[in-house]
């Protein structure tokens, strides 16, 4: 067979057994779906080292180290978060009022998994997905398929393990564009859950099937005159050196108050920042772009390394490069979002021009995703929470860290909507509680009863009643319009047609 039929077939393959996997899980109860899911996070934990290890190897991005740490969060944290949601039967029930829901999960998840967090991200989509009771189809980045298939196959284990049925979990091995779009766009398939770039959000937006799709993130950061420094200037380099930066919320810009640069520039040298050159800066510009897209090239390593492709030298212990910048758009190639500790720098004379910068940044491709700034002035904090177009506003905290919801209190996640402001569904940081339906169950109102249906039981309605006179306005003889018969609106829901 050809290869491109043959992935199109390992698709339907996969969403079938899924699918019959699915509906045997269906009937477990809270405390069975509970513990599949605490087998999962333990073995998560189990392999953090060697799938980040694994991860590192065949994507050569980003730090191991880090990866260790993003594995244990997409697991631990996560689980911490939402191991005490009902998910299972009646979730809410307010008898006084007639009001209560069932919680029913969608069906088959199609999981798309990026290669700058690979086994992070699989893991906390498995996790999410059998918590809501979801089987779930994972499509591997082509470019780290080994490491993403072994998180799979570890947390089947687990799930099987704690008596999950087989087939609960399932991961294509054989990773094509075309393979990806029919697995989105299959009438088995019931909900999308993608994490990847501009292109890939779209596709998922167009398939036909319900869909959690996340925006870029091309993130601007202000440091205010009353920031406190030297906590800025660490905070933004233990964000940048935390896998390299390959986290979709990690700063991309920084703008910073005039009279507080030379100070601010000091503090992240003392960090081992290197701050470049004109001819530096447009070294970098050759290398780190493509088009009007980061270079794969370059994303998510050492700046030493980029350095080097660039055509200059600097030590390698560097831990971010600090571009001084004049502009932002197309003709500026480096104001755009780019995975690697690279950060362009933008000085302001005030508030007003570096509200303005940051805004500019972030209608460059960041728009809804993440925002951080720097001070002490809380008055000047509050307002500015008003003015920025983003669904993660971020205060004296690292934004790599804090947009995931490892340094701030949100939802732990790996998947970052950008919410109407980045034409995604959702702004929230997309976990267990959205991959399920909520029906609600409810019981007429007693008042409404007794004033509506208990008179017309009893023959005392005084609800008008259609009149027997002839509207007046229709003169006599005048033609009636002849409507078509309605037919009832009925859909068959895998076939995708009218009844």
């Amino acid at each position: 067979m050809d290869s491109d039929l043959k992935a199109l077939q390992d698709v339907r393959d996969l969403l079938g057994a899924a699918r019959a996997a699915q509906k045997e899980y269906l009937h477990f109860n809270q405390s069975q779906v509970d513990r599949v899911c605490e087998s999962v996070v333990q073995a998560g934990l189990d392999h953090a080292r060697y799938l980040a290890e694994l991860a590192a190897e065949e994507t050569q991005l980003g730090v191991a180290e880090s990866k260790v740490l993003k594995n244990e969060f997409s697991v631990r944290d996560a689980w911490e978060d939402f191991k005490d949601l009902k998910t299972v039967g009646i979730i809410k029930s307010e008898p006084e009022n007639g009001y209560h829901e069932i919680a029913e999960p969608f069906g088959v998840v199609a999981a798309v998994i990026p290669m700058t967090n690979p086994t992070s991200t699989a893991l906390f989509k498995i996790l999410i997905s059998l918590k809501t009771r979801n089987a779930i189809v994972v499509s591997p980045h082509p470019r780290s398929v080994r490491c993403i298939a072994e998180s799979c196959r570890i947390a089947q284990e687990a799930a099987v393990r704690a008596g999950a049925p087989q087939g609960l979990i399932q991961w294509m091995t054989q990773v094509t564009i075309e393979a990806t779009q029919h697995l989105m766009g299959h009438e088995w398939t019931d909900l999308i859950v993608a994490t990847g770039g501009e292109g890939l959000v779209h596709a998922a937006y167009s398939a036909g099937n319900p869909a959690y799709g996340v925006g870029p993130g091309n993130v601007s950061v202000y440091i205010h005159r009353s920031a406190d420094v030297p906590h800025a200037a660490a905070a933004i380099v233990t964000s940048q050196t935390f896998d390299n930066a390959t986290i979709c919320c990690s700063e991309q810009s920084l703008v910073c108050d005039q009279s507080r640069s030379q100070e601010f520039l000091s503090e992240l040298k003392r960090h081992k920042a290197h701050v470049t050159s004109p001819e530096e800066t447009t070294m970098l510009e050759r290398v780190c772009v493509r088009g009007r897209m980061m270079n794969p090239e370059i994303v998510g390593k050492f700046p030493a390394f980029i350095a080097r492709k660039a055509g200059f030298s600097i030590p390698e212990d560097t831990t971010v490069l600090i571009v001084p910048y004049q502009g932002v758009g197309p003709k500026y190639p480096l104001s755009c979002e780019i995975l690697t500790p690279l950060l362009t720098y933008y000085e302001a004379d005030n508030e007003q021009q570096a509200e303005e910068l940051c805004l500019e940044i972030l209608r460059f491709g960041g728009l809804g995703h993440t925002f951080g700034i720097h001070a002490t002035d809380e008055e000047l904090i509050r307002s500015w929470a008003f003015k920025m177009p983003v669904n993660r506003y971020l205060v004296n905290a690292p934004t790599t860290q804090g947009g995931i919801g490892f340094s701030v209190k949100m939802e732990p996640s790996m998947t970052l909507g950008c919410g109407s402001f980045g034409k995604n569904i959702s702004g929230d940081n997309i976990t267990a509680r959205h991959l399920m339906c909520i029906k609600k169950f409810c019981y007429i109102k007693p008042e409404f009863d007794q004033k509506y249906i208990q008179p017309r039981l009893q023959g005392t309605s005084t609800s008008p009643t259609p009149s027997a006179q002839p509207n007046p306005e229709l003169h006599a003889g005048a033609p009636r319009p002849v409507l078509a018969p309605v037919r009832p609106y009925l859909m068959d829901k895998h076939n995708r047609r009218r009844l």
